[in-house]
């Protein structure tokens, strides 16, 4: 004999109740609850149905993280993503880089199995991005491989020191690309890495399980211009050669072309070519600001993961 709907009014109000206390709140499978209450599986889904209809049980949808995740499709439809994060936007440049950043270093610690190896690029998101890696799960035989030489004067942005945050808080080896992040000549450049050392932490880079990556754009605020490493002049003529933004400090015009520029023929850092071996490449950066830069750094190299806040995805996607 067929069971008879749960009606409003009836006996079992107060078993819907709890059917959908054990569902929603407790978390129990469908299953799960028809164990608990000794109860059929239909039965419980009738239940679960008579709690909603008669107003025990109201679902509501966060509106600002539902339109997160539209965006987040778009993207991942519009650049061939595997996965995109949207996260709140912010007016500030720096609390832009402390969410972004954040996001990604939880989203990359994820990725992190024992043995693993993970590219890491600079900058103040990724600066951010290393205080969320330090609190990931502990695994064994993990490496760490700065994507960019140095520079001289040490600081939390510092290619060096962000990939020796992350290998000592992992516990992992670390490798540094022990030249300066910007050289006098491309002769000096070539020179360097013709250096055994060197080469192998290429070989290293193209290898990795995971890279995160940020971009830069041509403002006075970029950290580029911040730590001294490009002038004014320099910017000004990066940008009449066509350059929108950098990827590894490696400067692009909107179609992701490298520029010619001789700041590209100094810069010792992975070549954009090796990431394409790399097992997932995270880009993270936000802020409407960086929208042209970001569509570069997406169309420069095979991105998988994009990180970055909700102004910068408007402006991608057009939305």
């Amino acid at each position: 004999m067929a069971e008879a709907p749960v009606r409003a009014g009836d006996a079992t109000r107060d078993l819907a109740i709890r059917c959908a206390w054990l569902y929603h709140v407790e978390g129990l499978t469908q299953d799960g609850v028809a164990r608990a209450l000794r109860l059929s599986r239909a039965k419980v889904l009738r239940l679960l149905a008579a709690a909603r209809d008669d107003g025990l049980v109201r679902i509501a949808i966060d509106a600002p993280a539902a339109t997160r995740a539209a965006l987040e499709a778009r993207l991942v439809e519009r650049f061939g993503l595997r996965a995109a994060l949207v996260v709140a936007a912010a007016d500030d440049r720096g609390e832009i880089a402390q969410r972004v950043g954040q996001a990604a270093g939880q989203l990359v610690a994820r990725q992190l199995r024992d043995g693993a190896s993970l590219g890491l690029g600079w900058g103040a998101t990724l600066s951010a991005a290393a205080t969320a890696l330090g609190a990931a799960p502990a695994h064994r035989g993990l490496s760490v491989i700065s994507l960019l030489g140095g520079l001289t004067r040490s600081g939390p942005v510092n290619p060096a020191a962000v990939a020796r945050r992350v290998a000592d808080a992992l516990h992992g080896d670390c490798y540094q690309l022990t030249a300066p992040l910007v050289v006098a000549s491309a002769a000096t450049r070539a020179a360097l890495w013709s250096e055994a050392g060197l080469r192998d932490l290429r070989e290293r880079a193209r290898r990795a399980d995971v890279a995160l990556v940020s971009c830069g754009d041509l403002a006075e605020a970029a950290t580029l211009r911040q730590e001294g490493l490009v002038s004014r002049a320099e910017l000004a003529g990066l940008r009449r050669a066509g350059a929108v933004g950098d990827v590894l400090c490696q400067f692009v015009d909107g179609a992701g072309r490298p520029v010619d520029h001789p700041l590209n023929r100094r810069t010792i850092a992975v070549p954009l070519a090796d990431l394409h071996g790399v097992g997932t490449l995270v880009l993270a950066s936000g802020g409407a600001a960086k929208a042209a830069a970001l569509a570069a750094a997406l169309a420069a190299v095979k991105v998988d993961v994009l990180v970055t806040d909700e102004a910068a995805a408007r402006a991608l996607t057009g939305a």
